[in-house]
């Protein structure tokens, strides 16, 4: 009997990792050049049906890389920087500092891609933040944030997550897979403090069109979590019998919007 616990116990929490998601979040989107950007990895169970993104766990580093582009398209390796902020090795979650150097777009992204149990999984996360020699003066940016990866599944703004979102101001995404529109895929914009009903949630979900777009208008200002899964039980491969993708993008909304605040500016 107690053989029998331990072995279903395992399959459990197996099952568990395999649902949880990987999400990329900075304390700011907006920053003036020079100064620091706190970038935090965190896992979070939505995947498992729980329709939130609190806190489950921490991201094994050893399954893959997380790093910063910035606007002239270098890439800073920002695993080595992190540090941990739990007590025990399942408690909290990694963050690093960046200290800003280029004005313009950068993006931090982090992808992960091993087996547990029989299922391989593979995920990918991002998030932009935009570095201004004046905050009072935030240059207009057309590109960048829009610019896909190449994940195997993956979530590409539309609009651009800085500038552009506010309460009612709608957030536009495009989901990848493997470089291709994903048709009728449930995408999730979960608003932190938000729990999404069971089943389709029509306040917070949309469905990928056949250009693979999906829609949200924000309410309020809220750091808000957009993610979306898509399973392959036909892709398997050795030490696996099927594969489970997972994308995130996290986008800060503000109360009032760079569209809003100019004109407060000025006055």
């Amino acid at each position: 009997m107690p053989k029998l616990f331990v072995c279903c116990f395992s399959l459990l929490i197996t099952s568990i990792a395999t649902a949880h998601d990987n999400w990329v979040e900075t304390n700011t989107s907006l920053v003036r050049l020079g100064d620091i950007v706190h970038v935090d990895l965190k896992l979070g169970n939505h995947g498992n049906d729980h329709r939130d993104f609190k806190l489950s766990g921490k991201v094994s580093l050893e399954s893959g890389p997380i790093s910063v582009i910035n606007p002239k398209g270098e890439e800073f390796d920002l695993k080595s920087h992190l540090v941990e902020t739990g007590l025990s090795t399942k408690e909290g979650y990694w963050t690093g500092r960046y200290t800003t150097t280029q004005p313009g777009l950068h993006m931090v992204t982090s992808t992960t891609d091993g087996v547990r149990g029989t299922t391989r999984s593979i995920k990918s996360a991002k998030t932009c933040f935009l570095a201004s020699e004046k905050l009072d003066d935030v240059p207009v940016v057309k590109s960048g944030f829009n610019k896909p990866l190449g994940h195997a599944l993956e979530l590409v703004p539309v609009t651009n997550p800085v500038t552009d979102v506010g309460p009612g101001q709608p957030l536009t995404v495009k989901v990848l897979l493997n470089s291709k529109p994903l048709k009728a895929a449930r995408v999730s914009f979960i608003p932190r403090g938000t729990v999404l009903a069971e089943g389709f949630d029509k306040n917070f979900e949309d469905e990928t069109d056949v250009d693979g777009i999906a829609r949200f208008t924000p309410k309020e200002g809220n750091v808000v979590l957009v993610v979306v899964h898509h399973a392959a039980p036909d892709q398997k491969g050795e030490g696996y019998s099927d594969t489970k993708y997972s994308a995130t993008l996290t986008v800060i909304v503000p109360q009032l919007g760079l569209n809003s605040i100019k004109p407060l500016i000025k006055q």
